[in-house]
């Protein structure tokens, strides 16, 4: 299994709020996403899954765990930017197929917020 480092996470309340209030966002169905660019050679990822929307831990994980995939894949393309993925509303077992799949557009949709 290929691990996430900690250096490509973001940890603090301040770097979300940075991320946030830089205003570069696209939303989705699912999925709201903001991005700002971070002057590193590497981008860094920020996840808000918050348990009033989906409130069982189980589901809140594995949607961690398929946008931390999404976003490793997608990695290169995204370098240089700081990316918070906010999860808008509940995503039931059927529907992860499309979360994964919107992620990756919007994701791809960032790039003109590079400055």
């Amino acid at each position: 299994m290929i691990r996430f480092p900690k250096s490509h996470r973001l940890h603090q309340a301040n770097e979300f709020s940075s991320v946030i209030r830089f205003r570069c966002s696209v939303s989705g169905e699912f999925l709201q996403v903001f991005a700002k660019p971070n002057n590193l050679v590497h981008s860094r990822l920020g996840l808000i899954i918050a348990g009033k929307i989906e409130r069982l831990a189980v589901n809140r994980n594995r949607t961690k765990r398929l946008l931390r995939e999404t976003f490793r894949a997608q990695q290169r393309e995204l370098a240089g930017l700081d990316l918070v993925v906010r999860l808008r509303c509940r995503v039931s077992q059927g529907n992860f197929a499309r979360l994964v799949g919107e992620a990756e557009m919007l994701m791809m949709q960032l790039q003109r917020c590079r400055g």
